[in-house]
């Protein structure tokens, strides 16, 4: 469903990576790994289609994603480090927020069992500015429980979660596998998961 042929990237005149090719099937996860600079998410907007490579190509379902990106726009959800969401707004504002620009559905009682589930309840109205770094991210990663998507996109996304928060990404993440969804993550911290997956290294 996911293929990189050959992927290279410059930084100004500098080689971040070059060769790397992988395919990825339904079920799947990748997990890219390297060093600070060694550009795992320069990597990651590529595969995106947020960048364009500098060698190689990305083809989503067949479909060259340097040329047409719609089809795996429609069905990718990406978090990166920074988590897109505005401090004056609670996370009930930044999650309806996110879905009126993405057009995507809205349902306020399902979004506030899902935050309750990643820890947030009683905390649904507060201004993120008076949350910490932890339940901000787990703002942001509610867009993964409340908006299907075939290919989970992931930069860092154990960054600040305590234990309880770990637990129930992994969960959601081994349950989005068994539904044949895709997951593509960086992270310098490991965890276990419970699918068929495969490792990309890159080299500062």
């Amino acid at each position: 469903m996911l293929k990189a042929h050959e992927l290279g990237a410059k930084k100004g005149r500098v080689s971040l990576f070059d060769n790397v090719s992988f395919e990825l099937l339904a079920g799947q996860w990748l997990f890219l790994s390297g060093g600070n600079g060694s550009g795992k998410t320069t990597l990651l907007r590529i595969l995106c289609g947020l960048g364009v490579p500098e060698s190689g190509e990305v083809r989503w379902r067949g479909v060259q994603t340097h040329t047409d990106a719609s089809g795996l726009h429609r069905e990718m959800m990406y978090l990166g480090h920074a988590l897109g969401l505005k401090e004056e707004l609670s996370a009930l504002e930044n999650l309806r927020f996110f879905a009126q620009m993405n057009h995507r559905p809205h349902d306020p009682v399902k979004t506030r069992e899902v935050l309750a589930t990643l820890g947030l309840k009683g905390r649904e109205d507060l201004p993120l500015r008076v949350l910490s770094q932890g339940q901000k991210r787990r703002v942001a990663l509610a867009k993964l429980f409340l908006h299907e998507a075939a290919l989970w996109i992931l930069d860092e996304p154990f960054v600040a979660l305590d234990a309880q928060g770990l637990q129930v990404l992994v969960q959601a993440i081994e349950q989005h596998l068994q539904n044949k969804g895709l997951l593509v993550y960086t992270s310098h911290q490991r965890v276990d998961i419970d699918a068929p997956g495969l490792e990309v290294s890159l080299r500062a």
